[in-house]
């Protein structure tokens, strides 16, 4: 007897086509929780950063030579808000237009307004500005905190950016010095230096994949016609003790190091490391009383 092979029909599908269908549905499944992951941990350290760092935000908005309070304030790559609740509160008179590609950040950010009483002057953009420009009005004061570096072409941006304020207005550049320090330079017991030799290796990956991050951005404001008024370095450094919160933000931000960093470091440091990140164990970090924020950031004020 003749065998005839089975065939698909719309009403019964092959076992072939169900298994690749089961097969697609759950890598997108994944990559949807993947994403979800990345940006819930992003939101977190952003979150941490701006309540840690907070006096020192402040401190820079307090800085900034304007010539009369802004009625019309722009945060480019506001994050979850942390410039943005600063501005509000350094200029009471003053509307801000948020923007940022993640509209989870966005919601995180009308969230935090909402709670401190500020969502009536908030007004969130959600737009890629390496697309197409929004119509951002003619802010007096536009902000831009660690975002520029991770414009694809910052030259153009900084064009369009200026343009886009009154005529007079000021342009604020916020730039970290790399990523904050935690650990004494001793540390850990028996991997000392360790925290230096992920920074250089983190350096190194964002060589490749970040290449604006350092750039020389008292230059390229010149460039696009702005005048350079004043510009700045904050030297943060916190604890030692640690609060809870700087425990915490250690922890998230050795936890987006760990994917930097893999496959360039030793395995003696990679468990190193781990032992740190295990939250479990006897040599996590939010069990150590040594630790403290040390950063820079790098602050430009530019007239139009």
């Amino acid at each position: 007897m003749t065998h005839t092979p089975s065939r698909a029909t719309p009403e019964r599908p092959s076992h072939d086509h169900e298994a690749k269908h089961h097969a697609d549905h759950e890598a997108d499944h994944e990559a949807e929780h993947d994403a979800k992951h990345n940006a819930d941990d992003q939101a977190e350290i952003l979150d941490l950063d701006a309540e840690v760092l907070a006096e020192h935000t402040a401190s820079i908005t307090a800085w900034l030579p304007v010539r009369d309070a802004p009625r019309h304030v722009v945060d480019l790559g506001c994050g979850t808000g942390a410039g943005t609740l600063a501005l509000l509160k350094r200029f009471p008179g003053a509307e801000v237009t948020a923007v940022d590609t993640s509209s989870a950040h966005l919601h995180r950010l009308l969230e935090k307004a909402t709670a401190e009483g500020l969502a009536d002057r908030v007004r969130t953009v959600r737009a890629d500005l390496d697309a197409t420009w929004p119509d951002l009005g003619t802010p007096d004061l536009i902000w831009a905190s660690a975002s520029l570096h991770h414009m694809a072409d910052p030259d153009r941006a900084l064009g369009q950016i200026h343009d886009t304020l009154a005529p007079g207005g000021l342009f604020a550049v916020v730039e970290l010095a790399g990523f904050p320090r935690f650990l004494p330079a001793d540390a850990p017991e028996d991997r000392p230096g360790l925290e230096e030799r992920c920074h250089a290796a983190l350096d190194r990956h964002h060589a490749d994949h970040v290449p604006h991050r350092g750039a020389d951005w008292g230059s390229k404001l010149t460039a696009a016609g702005f005048t350079v008024e004043a510009e700045r370095t904050v030297t943060v450094h916190i604890g030692p003790p640690p609060t809870e919160a700087v425990g915490r933000y250690a922890l998230s931000s050795l936890r987006r190091m760990r994917g930097g960093v893999t496959g360039t470091l030793p395995p003696a440091d990679l468990t190193a490391l781990d032992q740190l990140l295990d939250t479990e164990g006897p040599h996590s970090i939010l069990r150590r009383d040594d630790l403290t924020v040390r950063t820079e950031r790098m602050v430009w004020a530019a007239r139009r």
